[in-house]
């Protein structure tokens, strides 16, 4: 049944997507993900909290550094900015709701546009927050996270909290408030923080030691106020090496654990992965999941994959099975996540131009994450592999090994057993046994 909860429906031709199981033909059904399905102690809908982002599937319109927008959204030809606003969240939330989704995230200027001045564009986005509440209310959605785009506005074009202009950080800092105070009128679980300019394109011109200092403060800064405020949520850094600056102070997930630790904010902050920000660091999603959950800062994930032919953030949907498999294995080892959910950080490509397209990539990229769910499920409970790892470990489960891991040896010590033991026997790591294992379970 079709649901409408504006005075328009946008999608007339698309009914609530249901689950229809791995046999469907249907594209708009879903083959894998079944929220109420149960999968290593968890329903699908609480391992994931999908969300819907709002920038990549409303406001994005197919722009690239060669050519214009590709996508004509029926909202475009409103000229009243609050009109246009309200009709843009009209369609996201029939989206939203027709997806099954129980989630979005947003940046405060995909709420409304900005406007000359900054007062002007707080009576915006206070107007479109109270629109944001009714709609909460008739759909059940609710708000993930929220967070401010301190990056695209020339004047972030030196950095937000890291500017060399304290008269910009001061202009960050108000709309870094206004967005905090949105995401808690809408009861949003979580805020995020992502650096998109917080770095530097030379080191000739910067001060690399003032500008982390400062970020760490103006980090505090929200913690302190939101704390004061009473939020609950967890705050989130995701990390990515570059682009648009050369280099971001926030370059991978080690890179981050470090920055909050040094800074006092690892009881109020975690870690927001994304896969094609791991690509371009030199990772894989699941080296960052593993550097993440071993800190015990897994805390919400941004689902999207990168063109391994293109050195940039194509920010794709997912569809790659095996590599979300890895990445559900080591998901499911460390947890979970804590606090955050799975957002599509990821948009239709230039060419895909019809709306409907944004619901197969949805569907898709829901389907890969829940299909992958079940087969890592499936290995780490009935494989081989956890068996195997622990084997090839099992010097360190007794004895010497023990005693060294727990950190009751002296260096001496250790020397000593080196050098009065033989030679060590050469161990096979059997790399390809473990890859041929998990294709085996990929069904």
């Amino acid at each position: 049944m079709a649901i409408t909860l504006g005075a328009k429906e946008f999608f007339p031709d698309v009914s609530q997507i249901q689950f229809e199981g791995p046999e469907s033909d249907n594209p708009l059904a879903f083959r894998y993900y079944n929220p109420s399905q149960v999968v290593a102690g968890k329903t699908m809908a609480e391992h994931f909290k999908f969300a819907v982002c709002y920038w990549h599937s409303f406001c994005g319109e197919g722009n690239d550094p060669f050519g214009p927008g590709t996508f004509k959204f029926p909202w475009m030809s409103e000229s009243d900015p609050i009109a246009r606003a309200k009709l843009k969240m009209d369609a996201a939330f029939e989206f939203i709701t027709k997806l099954g989704i129980n989630y979005y995230c947003f940046h405060d200027v995909d709420m409304v546009d900005e406007a000359p001045t900054h007062k002007e564009f707080q009576k915006r986005l206070a107007t479109m927050v109270e629109y944001a509440k009714q709609k909460q209310a008739e759909s059940g959605v609710k708000l993930l996270w929220g967070t401010a785009n301190l990056f695209s506005n020339p004047r972030y074009m030196n950095g937000a909290s890291t500017n060399p202009d304290f008269n910009v950080v001061a202009r960050a800092g108000a709309q870094l408030k206004d967005a905090l105070d949105a995401t808690m009128a809408l009861d949003g679980e979580n805020y995020v923080f992502w650096g998109g300019r917080e770095g530097y394109m030379s080191l000739l011109n910067t001060d690399m030691k003032m500008e982390r200092e400062n970020l760490g403060r103006f980090l505090q800064m929200a913690r302190d106020y939101a704390r004061g405020q009473g939020f609950k949520g967890t705050f989130f850094i995701e990390p990515k090496p570059m682009e648009p600056s050369k280099h971001q102070y926030d370059y991978d997930a080690a890179t981050v654990i470090g920055f909050i630790r040094e800074f006092g904010l690892e009881n109020d902050f975690k870690i927001n992965l994304e896969t094609n920000h791991a690509t371009l660091a030199g990772h894989t999603m699941e080296h960052e999941i593993e550097v993440a959950g071993a800190a015990g800062m897994l805390g919400s994930i941004d689902a999207n994959r990168g063109d391994y032919q293109n050195a940039w953030d194509t920010d794709q949907f997912p569809y790659n099975i095996n590599e979300t498999v890895e990445i559900m294995m080591s998901f499911l080892r460390h947890g979970g996540l804590q606090g955050g959910g799975v957002n599509f950080d990821a948009k239709a490509r230039r060419n895909s131009t019809d709306f409907i397209d944004r619901f197969y990539a949805h569907i898709g990229g829901m389907d890969t994450f829940a299909r992958a769910l079940l087969i890592a499920a499936d290995i780490n409970e009935n494989s081989p592999i956890p068996g195997m790892r622990a084997e090839r470990y099992s010097t360190f489960a007794s004895g010497h090994g023990l005693k060294f891991h727990n950190g009751e040896m002296s260096l001496a010590e250790l020397a000593k057993l080196g050098s009065d033991n033989a030679e060590p026997a050469q161990i096979s790591g059997r790399q390809e046994l473990y890859e041929n294992i998990v294709n085996r379970y990929i069904k």
